[in-house]
C-alpha cells in the first residue's frame, strides 16, 4: 500500500470536522476524496462496494439510521447512491449536537461518454436552483455574456434578437423584410418550441398579431436556419414491436434558450412566475446542451414521437449505433416519475431483435442538488450535473 502523501487540504479538512458535525468533500473521480477522507475516519461506509450495494441502497430507503451505526467521524463514501442518507445525516447532526460526527463524500459529474460505455456507478452534484437556472437559460450561452452578471448578462441575447429583427436577417439574402412581422415570428416560434409546429400553424398563431403569408413563414424558417437562429431536432426512426406510426416532422428549437426568452419579453422573475413557458424555455435548454455533447461523441440528438402521442424529448444516437432515451423536466418527484414512465414506456416498444438496447435511460431535470440511479435502472440527472 502507497504512504499518504500530506496534502494542503488537510488542516482544512481538519478543522472543519472539529467545528461541524458533518462535512462533505466534493470533486472529480480518482481526485482523493476518499484517500484524504480515510485519513480522519474512525470508521467507513463504502456505499458502491459491489457485495453491498444492492443491500446498502435498499437499507437506505428502509432504514437509514442503520447506515450510520458506526464509530465517529463516520465516512459515508458516494453517499450519493443513497439521496435519502442526506437528511438522515442532518437529522442525526441535530439530535447529537456534537461536531466530527459525520464525512461525506461524493463526485461531482456525470459524463455522457461514460453511460455509453456502460458506467452504472455514476454520481453527480449540481448546485443550480430554480433561480439560477432561470437566469441562465435567459442568459444563454454567448461567450461575453457568460463573465457577466445580473442585466449586463442578459443584454446580449435581447441584443441579438433585436440584430436580427432589424437587419440581419435581411442581409442574410439581400432582401428587406418588414421588422414587426419578423418579431411576430420569433414570438411565435419562441411560443412553439418543443412542438412538431408546421408553417400552417406557425402562420395562424402570427395571424393574430399581423397578417403574414404561408409563403413569408417559409422564406423566414428558411434564412433562420441558414443564419443559426432556429435549429429544429429531426425525428428518430427506430424499430419498433407495435404498428405506431411515427410522426415525421422536425421538433422545433432555437440555437440558444435566450433567443426564446428573448423574443417573448421575458426575464428570469417571468419564467419563475409562469413555470409552464419555462418548462420549454428550459427544454430548449437541455437540447442545447445534448447537442454539444453529442457532437463531441460522433452523434446527433433527435426527437421521437408516434401516432399514439408518446414522445420522447430527446434521443441521443451515436454513429457506432449506441442510443440513449432523454425526458426533460424541470423538477419534482410528479414530473420524474411522468418522464421514467414514458422512457420506460419507449423502450418496451424497441424492437432490439432489429437494434440495439438503449445504453440509458435518463430524466434531465432542472433542479435538484444530486444524480442518481433508479431501482428501475433510469437515471434521475440535473442538468448542472451532467457533462460530457
Amino acid at each position: 500500500m502507497l504512504d499518504y502523501l500530506p496534502r494542503v487540504s488537510d488542516e482544512l479538512l481538519k478543522l472543519k470536522i472539529e467545528s461541524k458535525g458533518a462535512v462533505l468533500i466534493e470533486g472529480a473521480k480518482w481526485c482523493g476524496k476518499t484517500t484524504s477522507a480515510l485519513q480522519f475516519a474512525k470508521s467507513v461506509l463504502f456505499m458502491q462496494q459491489p457485495e453491498n450495494k444492492a443491500q446498502n441502497i435498499l437499507m437506505a430507503d428502509i432504514s437509514p439510521k442503520t447506515l450510520l451505526a458506526g464509530e465517529n467521524p463516520r465516512l459515508i463514501d458516494e453517499w450519493q447512491l443513497a439521496p435519502k442518507l442526506w437528511d438522515a445525516v442532518r437529522f442525526e447532526v441535530d439530535q447529537r449536537h456534537a461536531f466530527g460526527q459525520f464525512i461525506l463524500t461524493g463526485s461531482g459529474e456525470i459524463s455522457l461518454k461514460d453511460l455509453f460505455s456502460g458506467n452504472k456507478e455514476l454520481v453527480g452534484k449540481s448546485d443550480i436552483d430554480a433561480s439560477k437556472l432561470a437566469f441562465l437559460a435567459c442568459r444563454g450561452g454567448w461567450p461575453m455574456s457568460v463573465k457577466l452578471t445580473g442585466l449586463s448578462a442578459l443584454l446580449q441575447a435581447r441584443d441579438y434578437v433585436d440584430s436580427v429583427a432589424e437587419s440581419e436577417l435581411s442581409l442574410a439574402d439581400n432582401t428587406r423584410r418588414d421588422e414587426y412581422r419578423l418579431r411576430q415570428f420569433l414570438r411565435s416560434y419562441a411560443r412553439l418550441v418543443g412542438s412538431q409546429a408546421g408553417a400552417p400553424q406557425i402562420q395562424r398563431d402570427i395571424s393574430a398579431n399581423a397578417e403574414v403569408s404561408d409563403k413569408t413563414v417559409y422564406e423566414y424558417l428558411r434564412v433562420l436556419k441558414g443564419i443559426f437562429v432556429i435549429e429544429d431536432a429531426p425525428a428518430w426512426n427506430p424499430n419498433l414491436r407495435s404498428k405506431a406510426a411515427i410522426r415525421s416532422a422536425d421538433t422545433r428549437y432555437f440555437v440558444d434558450p435566450s433567443i426564446g426568452a428573448a423574443s417573448l419579453g421575458l426575464g428570469p422573475e417571468d419564467l419563475l412566475a409562469d413555470l409552464n413557458t419555462f418548462g420549454f424555455i428550459f427544454e430548449n435548454l437541455c437540447i442545447r446542451d445534448l447537442r454539444i455533447y453529442a457532437e463531441a461523441l460522433d452523434g446527433s440528438v433527435f426527437h421521437y414521437r408516434d401516432s399514439n402521442n408518446l414522445e420522447c424529448d430527446a434521443v441521443i444516437h451515436l454513429r457506432n449505433g449506441k442510443y440513449g432515451l432523454i425526458e426533460t423536466k424541470l423538477g419534482g418527484d410528479k414530473l420524474i416519475e411522468e418522464g421514467a414512465a414514458t422512457l420506460k414506456k419507449l423502450e418496451s416498444k424497441l424492437d432490439t431483435d432489429r437494434m440495439n438496447k438503449p445504453s440509458f435511460l435518463m430524466v434531465l431535470t432542472g433542479v435538484g442538488n444530486y444524480a442518481f440511479r433508479r431501482s428501475d435502472g433510469v437515471y434521475v440527472v440535473p442538468i448542472g450535473a451532467l457533462g460530457n
